[in-house]
């Protein structure tokens, strides 16, 4: 089968400081979301001092209400003879005059106002964009389909998956967070904004669920309110055909807004609809996953990510083994590497603590201050996608001396000349929220790919280091070769992409699934065919 070029490389561009550090990236890279952590403390910060002024006005306007009520407790209520006191009718006039004056129309209260906007204005640039905020949502979307995860156990801060209909947990956090209202109408929204009715109806329901349950009150941190819930609720069902749904949520509207005349009319025709043909009953199973227009092997594809690398009949093949190897190399005959085969074909290798806590760590904070959103190849140049949600960075040998003794390791343990350019700078990937990258090939399959403007041939060989755990999700999933492989810190994975004849192999069609939980760092090293001659010898036989 052959697989579509937009979608089959894994190229990112070769320097970095050529692309543009575009706004709303953050959810790209979640050392970017916990950057996010430090810029919200400061504005907590301003916030506690806006409290405090604010505090301290009110304080002084109690104090002021406190002394007129006293002397219209005790003095004005007093003998007449009070008021002849040219002292009392002195200070009730000039309170009349100038003091009520001067609470009233006081620009204390605009002044801290207007100090806390100045203070989130500072901060500003470092805030999350309305892209974050949709491409968070989508991640949740995304991980909600690939894992099957239940809508309600997601808003209770729990992931679940119903099997036998029974809510069974994937993961269970220490600390569960659970959703507002407000948290699943704009993840509804975002979904409703892109005509995904199957979605935003999944996640609208549980909004006014929630909306409902705290008696619909406004408050002043939220985007949206019960009304706005059931408008965008009452829709969604209405595109899904659930008319009798539509008709019933618009009406619970008009008894919030009965003046409204759009939805007026809509209920109107709700009506209209439902009398020229009878409701449906349409259920959450009822509801049309939207398709993929890149993703040709879903159903493959979440299936071993669902699994997690547990395919017991993949990994009792008797050709599989594991050892301690060299390589013949004498630089690990003291310490040989701990090889697991787990594939034939296509071969596959994960060679266990490839890395130390120390190199790894290295290898992150290098790559900190380059990462970009990660690109892919589209015709000859390169552009972001859905279909891949990280930041990278590439890093030379001179960025650091743990680059060099990486690349001497990997040279070690494949036999081959990893050095520039015959094999690529250190690619290093922070996934985002739901991070993943749709099936793709390694190695090009046009002749037009970036991947040949080193001309040093096709990617021969990957080596992919697992620079970090996480505690869900995240596996390597070779689509064709049907197995996965979970995210096992400070491991490398080697795999060949080319057969010996030079062709691609369609076996190495490969995925990162979606991180459920944790933050994925790996390290991919691309080693190309020149370079290799001496070293990988192409085989007698032109079919191998």
């Amino acid at each position: 089968m052959k697989y579509s070029t937009c979608v089959c490389f894994s190229w990112s561009i070769l320097t970095v400081a050529v692309i543009p550090l575009s706004l709303g990236e953050m959810y790209t890279s979640l050392l970017n979301v916990k950057q996010a952590i430090s810029v919200e403390r400061k504005l907590i910060d301003y916030l506690k001092t806006y409290i405090d002024h604010e505090s301290e006005r009110l304080e002084d306007v109690k104090r002021f209400y406190a002394k007129v009520s006293d002397l219209h407790t005790e003095l004005y209520k007093g003998p007449a003879t009070a008021m002849a006191n040219p002292l009392v009718a002195f200070t009730l006039i000039k309170r009349l005059h100038s003091e009520w004056l001067n609470v009233v129309h006081s620009n204390e209260a605009q002044e801290n106002t207007q100090a806390l906007r100045s203070s989130y204005e500072k901060e500003e640039a470092d805030l999350p964009k309305l892209e974050d905020l949709q491409g968070a949502a989508q991640g949740l979307m995304r991980l909600q389909d690939v894992y099957v995860l239940q809508v309600a156990s997601l808003v209770r801060g729990l992931f679940q998956r119903v099997t036998e209909g029974q809510p069974i947990d994937i993961y269970r956090p220490a600390v569960s967070v659970p959703l507002s209202g407000d948290d699943c109408f704009l993840v509804g929204k975002v979904a409703y904004e892109q005509h995904d009715y199957y979605h935003s109806v999944q996640w609208l329901e549980e909004s006014v669920r929630l909306f409902r349950g705290a008696g619909g009150e406004w408050i002043p941190e939220n985007a949206g309110t019960l009304e706005d819930a059931l408008d965008h609720l009452a829709f969604s069902h209405f595109k899904t055909g659930n008319i009798s749904f539509a008709l019933s949520l618009s009406q619970e509207l008009l008894h919030h807004d009965p003046m409204n005349g759009r939805v007026l009319q809509n209920v109107e025709k709700y009506e209209r609809l439902l009398v020229r043909s009878p409701p449906l009953s349409i259920t959450d199973h009822g509801l049309k996953r939207p398709t993929s227009n890149n993703l040709r092997t879903r159903d493959t594809y979440e299936t071993l990510c669902q699994t997690q690398g547990s395919q017991q009949m993949h990994f009792k093949n008797p050709r599989l083994f594991c050892d301690f190897f060299t390589n013949g190399n004498p630089g690990l005959l003291l310490l040989p590497v701990r090889r697991e085969v787990l594939s034939l074909q296509p071969y596959v290798v994960l060679y266990h603590n490839f890395i130390t806590d120390t190199e790894a760590e290295d290898i992150k904070t290098t790559a900190h201050a380059g990462l970009r959103r990660s690109v892919v190849a589209a015709g000859e140049k390169q552009a972001t996608a859905e279909y891949r949600i990280s930041k990278s960075a590439w890093l030379k040998d001179s960025a650091h001396s743990t680059v060099g003794k990486l690349d001497q390791k990997i040279s070690m343990l494949t036999g081959l000349n990893v050095k520039h350019p015959y094999g690529e700078y250190l690619q290093v990937v922070n996934y985002g929220i739901g991070g993943h990258y749709e099936p793709h090939f390694d190695h090009a399959t046009s002749p037009s790919s970036p991947v040949f403007k080193l001309k040093t041939g096709n990617r021969v060989a990957t080596f992919m280091i697992y620079l970090s755990s996480v505690e869900a999700g995240g596996s390597t999933a070779f689509i064709y070769a049907n197995f996965s492989i979970p995210v096992v810190e400070k491991a490398a994975i080697f795999w060949w992409n080319l057969h010996r004849n030079g062709q691609g192999n369609e076996d190495t069609l490969h995925a990162g699934c979606p991180v459920l939980i944790g933050d994925k760092w790996v390290a991919n090293k691309w080693i190309h065919e020149h370079g290799q001659e001496f070293l990988h010898r192409c085989s007698l036989n032109p079919e191998e």
